[in-house]
């Protein structure tokens, strides 16, 4: 009798895991909530990284860069619905998703995400991956070959950065090992930064560069695209916490509090140094601030995220500066400067100021900050290491098969002309 009893007991305790498992529910409000946090992601890409951009170039190069970023975006969008989502967030191995997804053929217009639609979560994801790719085009604008860059960004995409994503979000090996990227330190910004880098050492200076004066054509431009950005990345970070709750609250609050700390340090530091506060280099400060805080949003308190600002602002002005000196490469929007020097600081920070004893939501059972640094250093290592090699061997084949660079002459008269056929200013 008492083992019959025994076994009833052992039953009944099994019946959590199929009868009483909890179902996934419809949210309204999360499901309008990712509805939002989507669109401002993608309108980052355009116009946000169009004006942005174009803004710091040439007036004979705007129209180039514009198409560059608006083409690169839509041909992302349909490589990523046909297999790039398949390939980070299907069950595969430590590298790479698998193929059950492709074209989105096993997700039903029910399908939930969590709390809301699946087929949100895979615009969402995907306005990442064209971001990442229109980030690279940064570095490479005024001299590229429109043609190279859309090879390069087909190879690039599928060889880079889908596997980095799944590496860190989709469950991989990065994800597995505990390293922290909330929305996309690694993920976005230092694999987009290495590639730029680069792809900016393959491409060479552009001509007349270190002789000739290289400014801004449109800096209003220029900063109607930082708002944009700045704007559009509170989709960027509080939508990746995928609800409204209290994640989304944290992340909202760091990315306001970062920036604006990353504003003013670089701003006064170019102020001491240079003796005037420009306003490139608050669109600049403002940027920094966004990066830094990228893979951090979630997990760290408000001061830590302000110090991660400050640093941020005085780590990009160095960037931008210094390192860019030091590296002798031609990275036009200072990509790396930026975005690199940035997201790495931030994904390394991340581990120090997660700990609860600085205000952080603190690690997981287990997890020490030595650890965690350790953990954070080693995706940063593999997402340059990876990026780099991928970006070599994506940017070597464009160059086989249809050259790298445009002619010394098309590229004196202007990409605009020469590429497109137009011209933004009569």
């Amino acid at each position: 009798m008492k083992k019959q009893f025994l076994s009833i007991i052992g039953i009944v305790a099994s019946l959590p895991s199929f009868a009483f498992a909890a179902e996934k529910t419809l949210d309204k409000a999360d499901t309008v909530f990712m509805f939002i946090n989507t669109v401002l992601v993608l309108f980052m890409t355009i116009p946000g990284i169009a004006l942005f951009y174009g803004g710091l170039l040439r007036r004979k190069n705007v129209l180039s860069l514009m198409s560059q970023v608006i083409v690169s975006f839509s041909l992302v969008c349909v490589l990523w619905v046909v297999y790039g989502y398949s390939m980070t967030f299907d069950v595969g191995n430590q590298f790479w998703g698998g193929f059950d997804q492709v074209m989105l053929r096993n997700i039903s217009i029910t399908d939930l995400n969590g709390s809301f639609y699946q087929l949100i979560y895979v615009v969402f994801q995907g306005a990442f991956a064209c971001i990442t790719v229109a980030l690279v085009v940064g570095a490479l604008c005024e001299r590229i070959r429109f043609s190279a860059l859309l090879i390069f960004s087909v190879l690039w995409l599928t060889a880079s950065y889908i596997p980095i994503a799944h590496m860190v979000w989709g469950g991989g090996w990065l994800a597995e090992d505990g390293a922290l990227d909330f929305a996309g330190g690694t993920v976005v910004h230092i694999n987009a930064a290495a590639a730029g880098l680069v792809g900016a050492y393959l491409l060479g200076k552009r001509s007349g560069f270190g002789r000739e004066a290289f400014k801004p054509h449109n800096l209003p431009m220029t900063f109607i695209g930082t708002a944009i950005l700045y704007i559009g990345w509170f989709g960027f970070n509080v939508g990746s916490a995928g609800a409204v709750n209290a994640i989304s609250a944290l992340a909202l609050v760091n990315t306001v509090v970062a920036t604006a700390g990353a504003v003013l340090s670089w701003i006064f530091s170019e102020w001491l140094f240079r003796q005037k506060p420009s306003l490139l280099g608050a669109c600049s400060g403002c940027i920094s601030g966004l990066v830094v805080i990228t893979p951090a949003a979630a997990t760290v308190g408000i001061g830590g995220a302000l110090i991660m600002g400050i640093i941020a602002g005085i780590a990009g002005l160095w960037g931008v500066v210094i390192l860019k000196r030091w590296l002798r490469v031609d990275d036009v929007c200072d990509v790396f400067g930026v975005h690199g020097v940035c997201g790495i600081i931030g994904c390394l920070l991340t581990s120090i100021f997660t700990a609860s004893a600085l205000g952080g939501t603190g690690f997981p059972e287990g997890m020490t900050m030595l650890r965690q640094f350790g953990i954070q250093a080693i995706s940063v290592l593999v997402c340059i290491v990876w990026s780099s090699v991928t970006a070599y061997i994506s940017f070597k084949i464009a160059d086989k098969l249809v050259g790298l660079r445009i002619g010394i002459e098309s590229e004196r008269e202007g990409l605009d002309i020469t590429s497109h056929g137009e011209s933004a200013y009569n």
